[in-house]
């Protein structure tokens, strides 16, 4: 009988390709580097087939993918080294692709590469792909992967769903991550890779096209590295109506806070007069840099067709409109009922787990539970394939959480880590927020189901439940990549005697560490 991953490039193949201006899911993904200048400052930059942000990926609900990465990168000022991440999909007998370095696979070394295959089984929405190898990502590499489902219960909210109609947003860095000072700190927002930074040149702005009279399915994608933005466009509201591959019942409002990580599909009607307006993406940072709209930073051109092809006349710092009904995360539920894993009260799960975060200034790491982590040098997948039979035999130590089939699990967050609010992201999973950041009341009855959430602040104790059905390592970090980086994760084992029979390897994978292993011992870069 053939295992679902020596189906994978035939039945992608077989599913066509789909239109658009993006790539179709069987594809090759060139990883380079190049000299950018996205908002007026060139730097050198590690990218998908050369371009910033990452082509839109898309694919269809049940859909399979085959997408072949070469890893093309020559300048040693950067990493070198690199894996593929594609962020909010389950890869069900596919742990082996989920793409964190260390985790799950070793890294792909340059003049090399590796097909990732893997279905979308069950799952459509809005999601991405990223580098998930030191900081790597915060050079560019980054984009959308887009699942559409043929029978989207809420089609009839909109007219136009296609890759013009994706929005990401980005920081960006005039230094390399290789580079980056103990506390980072990006210099300009990127609406889909355009923008502008404080003192520098008048480059062009993104322009959102739309037509009067249609209503517009946006993606609204956040590939930040750090900062959360504040999202709205002037004179127009927008109804959520999909949250991180979940539909939900429609909720109106006016401006949405987006986490690093997050994605939201919002219906905007064009129906304000012919005309152009601003489209905001106001960043926020614990250090509070860049923000507002001196200069014209964080602002793109909402364009009407038949409008002067401009900017709007006014200065998007002046009479800033005031949000009066801003997304709460509370507000948002399943368009169709998802009963919470376990009891309908707090710790009411079958395992039940705390997860106390500090930033220890001693040492600049951050620590889960009193342990950063810490790469190891043996994937954690490897590690189990190689023969471990319980989380207490994997390393790193500390850092490891074992998780039994079948049960319910709670995880508790509480907020107030130096550098929040951090957005939290589970890989393998989806999760219900019976807790959110902001709010001491608990929702056992349909709250928000997503894959990356924010825990808040101080006196903030986020909850979260979901159900061990997929067997694998699976990383649970923050998505504030520098602070993954300094130490902010854990993984969970989860049903770690099933995983060799669960998650089938290729030839391919097993490779991967082999060459890696030869290639870090005869350079200094990784």
């Amino acid at each position: 009988m053939l295992h679902l991953s020596s189906l994978v490039f035939l039945l992608a193949t077989l599913s066509g390709c789909v239109s658009g201006s993006g790539l179709g899911p069987v594809t090759d993904l060139k990883i380079v580097n190049e000299v950018l200048a996205p908002d007026g400052y060139s730097r050198i930059t590690t990218l998908a087939n050369g371009v910033f942000p990452a082509p839109v990926i898309r694919g269809t609900k049940n859909g399979f993918f085959s997408i072949n990465v070469h890893d093309q990168l020559k300048n040693d000022s950067l990493d070198l080294a690199t894996s593929i991440h594609w962020h909010g999909l389950f890869q069900r007998h596919t742990n082996y692709v989920d793409g964190p370095s260390f985790v799950t696979q070793c890294p792909l070394i340059p003049d090399e590469s590796f097909l990732y295959g893997f279905q979308a089984l069950d799952q459509s929405g809005t999601y991405w792909y990223h580098s998930h190898f030191r900081n790597q990502y915060c050079d560019g590499l980054r984009g959308a992967l887009i699942i559409d489902d043929p029978d989207d219960p809420q089609k009839n909210l909109y007219d136009v769903d296609n890759d013009d109609t994706v929005i990401t947003l980005a920081d960006w860095y005039h230094y390399l991550s290789t580079e980056a000072p103990a506390v980072p700190s990006f210099n300009s927002t990127l609406i889909n890779g355009q923008g502008r930074y404080l003192g520098g040149p008048a480059v062009d702005f993104a322009f959102v096209n739309v037509k009067q009279g249609l209503r517009y399915r946006f993606r609204l994608v956040s590939i930040s590295c750090d900062p959360s933005f504040v999202f709205s466009i002037d004179s127009h509201n927008m109804t959520v109506i999909e949250v991180e591959g979940t539909n939900v019942e429609p909720l109106l409002v006016d401006s949405l806070q987006i986490f690093v990580g997050q994605r939201y599909s919002v219906v905007i009607c064009a129906d304000q007069p012919i005309d152009n307006y601003w489209l905001r993406a106001n960043p926020v940072t614990a250090g509070g840099g860049n923000s507002g709209f001196n200069d014209s930073i964080n602002v793109g051109v909402f364009h009407y067709i038949g409008a002067p092809e401009k900017p709007p006349t006014t200065d998007p710092a002046v009479n800033v409109p005031v949000s009066v009904n801003p997304l709460v995360e509370t507000d948002l539920h399943p368009l169709i009922p998802s009963p919470v894993p376990g009891k309908p009260t707090p710790g009411g799960a079958d395992i039940n787990i705390n997860l106390q975060v500090v930033l220890n200034l001693t040492v600049g790491l951050f620590q889960v539970n009193n342990v950063s982590f810490e790469p190891p040098t043996v994937p954690v997948l490897l590690q189990i394939l190689s023969g471990a039979q319980k989380a207490s035999d994997l390393v790193p130590a500390g850092s490891i959480y074992g998780l039994d089939p079948n049960k319910s699990v709670e995880l508790t967050i509480p907020g107030g880590a130096l550098g929040g609010p951090h957005p939290v992201h589970l890989h393998g999973h989806n999760f219900h927020v019976v807790r959110s950041a902001g709010n001491a009341s608990y929702n056992f009855d349909n709250p928000v189901i997503r894959d990356v959430v924010s825990i808040g602040n101080t006196g903030d104790d986020v909850t979260i439940r979901f159900f061990t059905d997929n067997p694998g390592p699976w990383f649970f970090h923050c998505h504030i990549d520098w602070h993954l980086n300094a130490g902010f994760a854990v993984v969970f084992a989860e049903d770690v005697p099933d995983v060799p029979s669960q998650d089938i390897t290729t030839a391919a994978w097993r490779n991967l560490c082999p060459l890696y292993n030869k290639f870090i011992n005869g350079t200094q870069t990784g």
